[in-house]
């Protein structure tokens, strides 16, 4: 293919992806009332009518007003919609536009973006910031979606074909029991050099010695997680970090966040606004760091450090089985994009999978679902690589630096079209509204 088809392909899928984006923001909305697209104030969500504002916003103020030179489709959008500049606990506060108006904003905005974008299909630099724009965008859904479980929404509709499917059935011959035995040597964490789009915080790999270890097939399960649980798990304060144990008192935490048992003493799982008995086979999910921690404790294992998660989804293992390869796959199963057989994202089947699904995704080494499914907390900070550099949009990364863990691997809301094995999320320790859950190491010897 000519580098002008290349080009041009490259255009129209940008163009496809904007629109696709912009849709699930307005399904994941549409059913709400009024009274609920604002909500309670809370330390762990925004108000969703000021939140899909601010994601039309984001278009505008990188796109429109940074990359093209427009002026401002609406003179009081920074005052109404600038996340930087307006804190979290004030977004109650402010006059917003009803949500019509709202909406007419937001069309607009994609409305020029397109236009924009259709006629300039050439520039890269317009191709830079539209896959930042696009790929916030799709952050944002993620949280409208989890913002939804917090405040125990309905389930969204989702015009989106399988999406009420049942989740794929797995025989018994394709679960993935025990411990993959990873080599050690130097390893390459981050993108390299010369790819496609990356985000700052992935930038640039840089060698890391990682000694071999153990890890964990698939994530931990919620049955895996109610034997932790029944075995007086939250009780235990040998099991707890200090300070992970002063927040399980503030929590006044004992159990898992959407767990409560019936009558009859089984447990629930409140998915939405409906409780459900636990399915063993689904990976756990609302969980903490500090819970993840105490797990690992409690069942002689540990979490993975960052380092040690990449090269368990990115690595190749030599030829001699004592090393790996210098090759680094962008996707566990190597480097063609996510297809419906390789991972759980895109709001498949509506929910959380079970973790032996999906083995074409499995990584070289036979780790299963690093991509998909559920985010996985790690042992490591949230820090910048050596020589970090922050790109234009400077707030994204650098203000977060050892506030917060790194997550890895997505999960099924993430669109696919946005993850690579360098990915790196990241939350404060303490949350558990958000989509994650963890796999875990061998002990150390």
């Amino acid at each position: 293919m000519s580098t002008s088809e290349s080009t041009a392909r490259s255009s129209v899928e940008r163009l496809d992806w904007v629109r696709d984006a912009h849709q699930r923001s307005l399904e994941l909305l549409a059913d709400l009332s009024d009274t609920q697209l604002i909500g309670p104030p809370l330390e762990i969500v925004n108000p969703l009518l000021w939140e899909i504002g601010h994601v039309a916003w984001f278009y505008e103020r990188w796109i429109l007003r940074h990359t093209l030179g427009k002026r401002p489709v609406r003179d009081d959008a920074d005052d109404l919609w600038d996340s930087i500049e307006i804190s979290h606990d004030t977004r109650w506060d402010l006059v917003l536009p009803p949500r019509e108006k709202t909406l007419a904003y937001v069309n607009e905005v994609y409305e020029r973006v397109l236009d924009r974008l259709a006629s300039r299909a050439s520039d890269a630099r317009l191709a830079e910031f539209v896959l930042l724009a696009l790929f916030h965008e799709d952050m944002h859904t993620e949280a409208f979606t989890y913002t939804r479980q917090t405040l125990s929404f309905p389930a969204p509709e989702i015009g989106l074909d399988g999406y009420h499917a049942p989740a794929a059935k797995v025989h018994a011959a394709e679960r993935a029991e025990g411990d993959a035995r990873i080599p050690g040597g130097a390893f390459e964490l981050g993108a390299r050099r010369g790819g496609s789009f990356v985000l700052d915080n992935e930038r640039w790999a840089h060698s890391v010695p990682i000694e071999p270890f153990a890890i964990a097939r698939v994530a931990v399960t919620q049955g895996e997680f109610a034997r932790f649980v029944e075995d007086d798990g939250y009780k235990r304060r040998e099991l707890w970090s200090d300070v992970g144990w002063s927040w399980g008192q503030r929590e006044d935490a004992e159990a898992p966040v959407y767990w409560k048992r019936d009558e009859r003493g089984r447990w629930l799982s409140r998915r939405y606004e409906v409780w459900l008995p636990l399915e063993p086979d689904l990976p756990m999910l609302h969980v903490s760091w500090f819970e993840a921690e105490a797990y690992c404790r409690w069942a002689g294992r540990r979490l993975p450090t960052e380092a040690e998660w990449e090269l368990a989804a990115a690595g190749e293992p030599a030829d001699d089985g004592r090393s790996f390869t210098a090759n680094k796959r962008r996707f566990p199963w190597g480097d063609q994009p996510p297809g419906p057989e390789h991972a759980h994202l895109d709001w498949r089947s509506g929910w959380t999978g079970d973790v032996h699904a999906y083995p074409a995704g499995d990584s070289a080494f036979g780790c299963r679902q690093m991509i998909g499914n559920v985010w996985e907390w790690t042992a490591s900070d949230f820090a910048p690589y050596p020589g970090f550099e922050p790109g234009p949009y400077k707030e994204y990364s650098e203000p977060w630096f050892h506030t917060r863990k790194v997550l890895r691997g997505g999960c099924w809301v993430t669109r696919g079209r946005m993850l690579r094995n360098t990915w790196r999320n990241y939350y404060e320790p303490h949350r558990r509204d958000v989509w994650a859950g963890f796999r875990t190491c061998a002990p150390r010897a």
